[in-house]
């Protein structure tokens, strides 16, 4: 039976009412009754399930739709579990130790938060990823804050701000390319494209941290900063030396070696470089730190907390999340739900400014019902592609609309993948750092103000060049 005999079987009326459903059951179990999210998506997905299955698809039908719902996060899945294990390498090593060390002696309080917003920018544009961003230079910044005093959401949204920043403007980063593609655009048009909203998006953000970062920094404790330093050094052997794994990752990033690879030899190289440095440490236990994560026992509990995480067991709720959200985005696509939604706002579009509100609207619409933000690029862009074609409105757009909606907004999404891995990365909660989180907020809306300004002004522009072209020609 082919796909559009099965999302008949939904109206958009109904299609509409389980998605309010949804919302309104998560929303209860998640908020009022403060459960964990796994408990509420589960519970819905169960109700979905059975739903469909009332509604004649059968069982296999169901099954593969999960199948095909999880096939998509088996890559973010595995970096999930390849993070755990750097975070917990790098702990042991003393790299994340080593960054700490820097920022606390180099950081003005008062900048702090700007210098976490611009740092991670930065990193985040080298690399091209965002996870590796939040990843390494994200939990030394999520260290330093907590030292210096700052609340933990407000640092989280400062360093999931400039990373997804990074990732935005990154030639390497897999979102750009893959939007570009999409589109048919070339990369670096859509980088220069994509400029005219985050420069202004990012600005407005920097305004915010530094107001933030002024009024927080009358409660910063100066005087832990000093003890902090000393307990550091000598809790670990830093020295050049101890950033070789931060090295190896940038060097593999610029060659443009794939996520998991690049991580596997990150790791590698810090365990060789704690093997090495720690005498006591010895080959026997690196499994047990590669499983359990890093644990410091020092006389100070502020290391032993800074310094103690990371593991494949420290992910493997965040992991059971992303599957759970992903099987029933799964659901949610097999019952032509998603599709249904989505058509109905092409006949919405009539003008360049509403063609960009409604793409951005269906990439969001795929995050909240879904949570991954590759199929969040693909089903909105596959669905608008051909509307770019009838408006005439210039494809580089369509790109960029792409990855605001799709990329920015996964991250504000507690159940989405982004969402996910922040929030386990960071040890902060999605909901607490969300309201911190300025640039994914920002950046779409910058492209539906330009959508409905800029890009209506160039595409009235160009038809009346190409009509006047023609008249000529004629």
């Amino acid at each position: 039976m082919d796909s559009s005999n099965k999302a008949a079987r939904f109206s958009l009326g109904e299609s509409l009412v389980v998605m309010l459903a949804m919302f309104t059951i998560l929303g209860v179990m998640i908020i009022k009754f403060d459960m964990s999210p796994q408990i509420p998506i589960l519970f819905v997905f169960t109700l979905v399930m059975f739903y469909g299955h009332l509604k004649h698809f059968s069982w296999d039908e169901i099954f593969n739709g999960v199948s095909e719902g999880v096939t998509p996060g088996i890559i973010p899945i595995l970096i999930f579990l390849m993070i755990g294990i750097l975070v917990a390498s790098w702990l042991k090593a003393g790299t994340i130790a080593g960054m700490m060390l820097i920022g606390l002696k180099l950081i003005s309080v008062q900048l702090f938060l700007p210098t976490v917003f611009i740092i991670c920018a930065i990193i985040g544009i080298t690399v091209g990823s965002s996870f590796t961003t939040v990843s390494t230079i994200g939990i030394a910044f999520m260290g330093i804050g907590h030292v210096l005093g700052f609340a933990a959401p407000v640092i989280a949204g400062a360093v999931v701000s400039g990373a997804f920043l990074g990732n935005n403007m990154s030639p390497l980063s897999d979102t750009s390319n893959l939007t570009t593609g999409i589109a048919k655009v070339n990369l670096y048009t859509h980088l220069k494209n994509m400029s005219l909203t985050v420069i202004p998006a990012a600005a407005i953000s920097l305004v915010a941290f530094a107001m933030i970062g002024l009024h927080s920094a009358k409660n910063a404790d100066l005087s832990a900063v000093n003890a902090i330093s000393v307990q550091l050094m000598a809790t670990y052997h830093i020295s050049l030396l101890t950033f070789l794994p931060v090295f190896v990752l940038l060097i593999l990033a610029w060659r443009k070696v794939p996520a998991i690879p690049t991580l596997l030899l990150g790791s590698l190289t810090a365990i060789i470089l704690s093997l090495f440095q720690d005498r006591s440490f010895t080959f026997g236990q690196i499994g047990d730190l590669l499983m359990n994560g890093n644990h410091v026992a020092s006389s100070n509990t502020v290391i032993n907390r800074l310094m103690s995480g990371g593991g494949i067991t420290n992910m493997l709720s965040s992991v059971a999340l992303i599957i759970l959200a992903l099987s029933l985005g799964g659901l949610l696509i097999k019952f032509g739900i998603i599709e249904v939604l989505i058509n109905s706002m092409r006949s919405l579009i009539s003008t360049p400014g509403r063609l960009i509100l409604a793409t951005l609207t269906g990439s969001l619409a795929v995050n909240l019902l879904v949570g991954e933000q590759y199929l969040s690029i693909i089903l909105p862009g596959e669905t608008f592609k051909k509307s770019y074609d009838e408006l005439q409105v210039d494809k580089k757009y369509l790109s960029r609309t792409l990855a605001t909606g799709g990329a920015d907004i996964n991250a504000l999404v507690p159940w989405g993948v982004s969402g996910i891995f922040c929030s386990a990365t960071l040890g902060v909660s999605a909901f607490q750092y969300i309201g911190y989180a300025f640039y994914p907020y920002l950046n779409p809306l910058m492209t539906i103000i330009l959508g409905f300004t800029v890009v209506t002004w160039t595409t009235k522009r160009f038809k009346k060049r190409h009509a006047s072209n023609k008249e000529e020609f004629s």
